[in-house]
């Protein structure tokens, strides 16, 4: 019989372990190769997975879109219309198919926006005599492009003077009106700006130092990294306003992600700091809250007071936040399902399986997407229970014919220890079966620290955290970001303290 490529023909040395017997002889004790075939069996796996994710790192693509076989799909489909005929009576059916309509039209060319300033080129035909009558003309519109214009706004103050019965000089002269940074060079349309290209268009100080220069004006990096700072610091009550209305709410999505930072303390090297996002999804706010570390304090400290629903992505750190019995656990299926996709590589049969019965359950939601939260709610019990319930008891029997340290046991165990968080999404219509709208919050600063690198210090990762919470916000409630900032820029050297809440961005008015 030919042995396996694993190993060679040539016997491999082979360690034996000797005890004593009672008549004090010693003994060889065989290894156990069928444990020894097992191990390298997974480690071989292993290895090849770890290939495979990098090979995907460099070379595939970054999504986690899932095409099923033909057999699969049309039992999926099969499945899915079984469910679907019963429910007739809370939603209208509406028919899936991945065939691509080509019957659609071309929109043609976008209109542009009207309070763009219109050039006109005026062009007329050659041999036109008074014998031609002219019929109207035909317009063409390209879109255009100058590069942004720096000016000079001048304050011009007069002066008074008149002298008084008693022969005194009485001066008069207006005050200066209220600046967003006292005594700066830069007017809010300017700090807006600088903001803007920093948080939204990733544009780190140095390279804004360089296209001032291509402008001549050779503003000193310390004077921009300064008035970025001031201006965080400008808008610090709008932070502390959105934390608190945030909290106030009744449901909440968290996640956390990395930032190098600069520190004093940590020899040639940055230390690691964590931006911690909670956003709501009702009300569309998102708060970032900077912590030096991944413990559990962070979270604790800002959710001490928070009674409701708290969507997480099963990270230990959270674990014990429903004890109190004020906070309400809520999994998120898109983590769980991420393993199953991870683990195709090495378990394609059962990997599979779990992501066709998954696909089942986000076409259900796509489905219901537009119904209120009752009607959401009720057709989750009639069509998506069932499958959860069948899918949770299938992973709890498959669990123990796996490996656990292998991918597809690794998945089974994630989602069996949370699988009553996972399925939580169905007793609420308002509840979300995924977290994926906080980490769609989160990839600005993955974005932005591939350009900037780190944060300067922990005081300035702070400050970071207040304008992408309220940038963030500006892009949830579709509100231009530059002109709500330099609006709020304007006005909160003079704005009331009570009517703070009145610049968020889900609440402000141009």
């Amino acid at each position: 019989m030919e042995k396996s490529a694993l190993f060679t023909t040539t016997p491999a040395p082979v360690l034996y372990n000797f005890g004593h017997t009672k008549q004090g002889m010693k003994t060889a004790q065989t290894p156990d190769y069928q444990a020894l075939y097992e191990e390298s069996k997974f480690t071989i796996t292993e290895l090849k997975f770890q290939v495979e994710q990098l090979r995907k790192m460099l070379f595939g693509a970054r999504h986690e879109k899932f095409i099923p076989s033909s057999n699969l799909q049309q039992q999926l489909f099969m499945q899915l219309e079984a469910e679907t005929v019963e429910s007739t009576n809370i939603a209208e059916t509406i028919e899936v198919s991945y065939k691509k309509d080509k019957s659609k039209k071309h929109p043609g060319r976008i209109a542009f926006p009207e309070h763009l300033r219109r050039e006109e080129l005026i062009i007329e035909p050659e041999g036109i005599t008074e014998d031609h009558i002219a019929m109207g003309d035909e317009r063409t519109e390209q879109l255009c492009y100058k590069p942004g214009e720096f000016y000079v706004k001048v304050i011009i103050r007069k002066k008074y003077r008149r002298q008084t019965p008693e022969g005194k000089q009485e001066f008069f002269i207006a005050p200066l009106p209220p600046q967003p940074i006292h005594k700066s060079i830069a007017g809010a349309s300017l700090l807006a700006q600088i903001n803007i290209d920093k948080f939204i268009d990733h544009l780190p100080l140095y390279r804004q130092q360089q296209r001032f220069k291509r402008s001549g004006l050779n503003i000193p990096y310390s004077t921009i990294a300064d008035l970025t700072k001031n201006s965080c610091l400008a808008v610090e009550p709008l932070y502390d306003a959105l934390k608190e209305e945030i909290l106030a709410t009744c449901y909440i999505g968290a996640d956390e992600t990395p930032i190098q930072v600069m520190d004093n303390n940590v020899k040639r090297k940055t230390a690691k700091g964590y931006f911690w996002l909670y956003q709501n999804y009702p009300g569309k706010m998102v708060f970032f809250d900077y912590q030096p570390g991944r413990g559990r304090e962070g979270p604790r400290g800002i959710l001490k007071h928070f009674e409701g629903y708290l969507q997480t992505d099963g990270y230990s750190a959270y674990d014990d936040f429903d004890k109190d019995g004020k906070i309400t656990l809520i999994g998120c299926l898109v983590h769980a399902r991420r393993y199953f996709f991870d683990a195709l590589g090495s378990d394609k049969e059962r990997a599979e399986y779990v992501l066709g019965q998954m696909k089942l359950i986000f076409d259900i939601e796509q489905r219901c997407k537009s119904l209120g939260d009752e009607e959401r709610k009720d057709m989750r019990q009639e069509l998506a229970v069932p499958i959860l319930q069948q899918l949770g008891e299938w992973m709890k029997q498959e669990y123990g014919r796996v490996m656990p340290r292998s991918k597809i046991g690794e998945a089974l165990a994630y989602s069996i220890k949370r699988w009553t968080k996972l399925m939580a999404y169905t007793d609420n219509g308002m509840l979300e079966c995924s977290n994926n709208l906080v980490e769609n919050s989160v990839r600005p600063v993955a974005v932005g620290r591939k350009n900037y690198l780190f944060a300067g210090s922990h005081e300035s990762a702070y400050r970071m955290a207040i304008m992408y919470s309220l940038l963030g916000t500006c892009k949830l409630n579709d509100v231009n970001p530059l002109t709500w900032l330099t609006d709020v820029l304007e006005k909160m050297p003079t704005w009331p303290k009570d009517r703070i809440k009145e610049l968020l961005p889900m609440n402000w008015k141009p």
